[in-house]
C-alpha cells in the first residue's frame, strides 16, 4: 500500500457576511488508495471542503494536498460528484458526457474512450442517447458518477451519491463505488447513511461547526468514545428522572423511548435499570458495551445525521 497521503491541513473558511466559519481549521488525512467517510450534520462544512478540495473555492488558510502537492493545482487529480445533478436535461446521456469531457479538456478519440469507459462503468450504455431529463431518479445519480468518472480521476470526491434512490440503484451505485476504490482510486464519501460508511470505509472524519471532532481508522474512531449504556422504554423517561442522570452522565433521548447514557461503568447499569423500574417504566430492552458509528456521531454533535 502506498503511504503517500491526501491531506487535509488547517483548513478556514468564512463565507462573506457569515458570523461564524464554516471550517475553523479542520484537519485529517487518509492514505492514497483508500476511502475516507466524511460525516456531519447539515451545516457542518464537509460540502464546503470539498469545493475547496476541487478548485471550485479558495481556503481562506491551510491547505489539500495529495503526497505534499496542493490537489488543486494537479489537472485531473480529483473529480467531484455533487450531491445535485450536475448536468442539462435537454442533452442525452451522450451528448451531456462529449460537452463535459470537453470541458474537462479531453477531445478526439481519447474522449470517446472515456465517455465508453464511464457509461460501461456506471451500465447507462443502453440509455446512451435518451434525454438526461427522461432518466429515473438512479439512473440520474449513474450519470452524475460518469460524468466524475471521465477525466480518470485518482482521487474521487463523492458528496452524498446515493441521496433519493431506491434501493437496488442504491445497492448498484455502492458496488461500483466500491470497486473504483478497490481499482486504486482514493474516495472521500459524504453520506447521511452510517451503514454506507461502514461498509465502505477504512477510515472516518467527523465534522462539526466546521471542525474535525475525530478521524482516524473506523476502528481508532469507534474506540474514541467510552462504552454506551442503551435502553428502550415503554413509555417516555419521567422528566425528574431525566434531570437527575443528565447530571450524572451524558444522556441522549431519541424517538421511540430510547435513551443512550454514555460513561456508565457496567457494574452501575442495574441501578439505572431499577430507577426507570421505581419510577414506573417498563424496560423493554437495554445494552452496554462498544458501540456504533451510528453512537460515536450522535455523543459527539448530539444530533442525529438527518438533523438540521
Amino acid at each position: 500500500m502506498s503511504q503517500d497521503l491526501l491531506s487535509f491541513e488547517d483548513l478556514h473558511f468564512r463565507y462573506p457576511g457569515a458570523e461564524a466559519p464554516a471550517l475553523d481549521g479542520v484537519s485529517f488525512t487518509v492514505p492514497v488508495g483508500e476511502a475516507l467517510g466524511l460525516l456531519g450534520p447539515n451545516g457542518a462544512g464537509k460540502t464546503t471542503l470539498l469545493a475547496i478540495a476541487i478548485g471550485l473555492l479558495a481556503a481562506d488558510r491551510g491547505r489539500i494536498t495529495c503526497g505534499g502537492r496542493p490537489i488543486a493545482a494537479v489537472r485531473g487529480l480529483a473529480a467531484l460528484v455533487p450531491q445535485d445533478n450536475a448536468f442539462y436535461p435537454m442533452l442525452t446521456v451522450r451528448e451531456n458526457l462529449a460537452f463535459f469531457g470537453q470541458v474537462q479538456g479531453l477531445g478526439g478519440r481519447f474522449l470517446r474512450e472515456r465517455e465508453a469507459s464511464a457509461l460501461a462503468s456506471t451500465q447507462l450504455g443502453d440509455f446512451r442517447n435518451r434525454r438526461a431529463g427522461q432518466l429515473s431518479g438512479g439512473l440520474k445519480r449513474r450519470l452524475n458518477l460518469a460524468i466524475g468518472l471521465l477525466a480518470d480521476p485518482p482521487i474521487l470526491l463523492l458528496d452524498e451519491p446515493t441521496v433519493g434512490v431506491d434501493p437496488q440503484s442504491r445497492h448498484f451505485l455502492l458496488e461500483t463505488i466500491g470497486g473504483l476504490q478497490r481499482s486504486g482510486r482514493t474516495i472521500i464519501y459524504t453520506s447521511h447513511y452510517m451503514e454506507e460508511v461502514e461498509a465502505l470505509c477504512a477510515h472516518v472524519a467527523i465534522l462539526d461547526q466546521g471542525r474535525a471532532l475525530v478521524s482516524g481508522t473506523l476502528g481508532e474512531v469507534l474506540a474514541s468514545a467510552p462504552p454506551v449504556f442503551s435502553m428502550r422504554l415503554g413509555q417516555e423517561l419521567p422528566a425528574p428522572l431525566r434531570a437527575e442522570w443528565a447530571g450524572r452522565c451524558a444522556l441522549v433521548s431519541l424517538p421511540g423511548h430510547r435513551y443512550q447514557l454514555s460513561g456508565i461503568p457496567m457494574e452501575d447499569t442495574g441501578a439505572f435499570l431499577a430507577g426507570a423500574r421505581a419510577a414506573g417504566c417498563t424496560v423493554d430492552s437495554w445494552s452496554w458495551g462498544q458501540q456504533h458509528l451510528d453512537d460515536v456521531f450522535l455523543q459527539l454533535t448530539r444530533h442525529t445525521l438527518r438533523d438540521d
